[in-house]
């Protein structure tokens, strides 16, 4: 599976929990930590976990590694590291405030039409 393959299975289930205003941010000239940053929302610290923990599921029977979780107690921001493709979904008012995509603006936003 290419990072961009395993960006839009990301994209396709993090929207079966209804994530909002997700962006995907081709991040991989300007960092080493990954090729993509999916970055996404939930309007609850429970909507936040059922998008992680829907996510995680179905990665790991389509047999996608992950590599770490943060965050996913509090709910707050959960960071999900699949290797090419990084995953933050945030409470709604905590991704107002870092401003990730402020943050990374230099980055090309992928478009995430289906």
């Amino acid at each position: 599976m290419t990072p961009m393959e395993k960006a839009r299975l990301c994209l396709a289930t993090i929207l079966e929990r209804k994530a909002v205003d997700p962006v995907l941010l081709h991040v991989e000239n300007l960092t080493t930590v990954a090729d993509y940053f999916l970055i996404t929302g939930g309007n609850s610290t429970r909507q936040v976990q059922a998008i992680s923990r829907h996510l995680q599921k179905t990665l790991k029977e389509q047999e996608v590694p992950l590599y770490g979780v943060e965050g996913e107690q509090e709910s707050q921001w959960v960071l999900l590291d699949y290797g090419e493709v990084v995953i933050h979904i945030f409470y709604q008012p905590i991704r107002e405030f870092y401003d990730l995509e402020g943050l990374w603006v230099e980055a090309p936003e992928v478009n995430l039409e289906m």
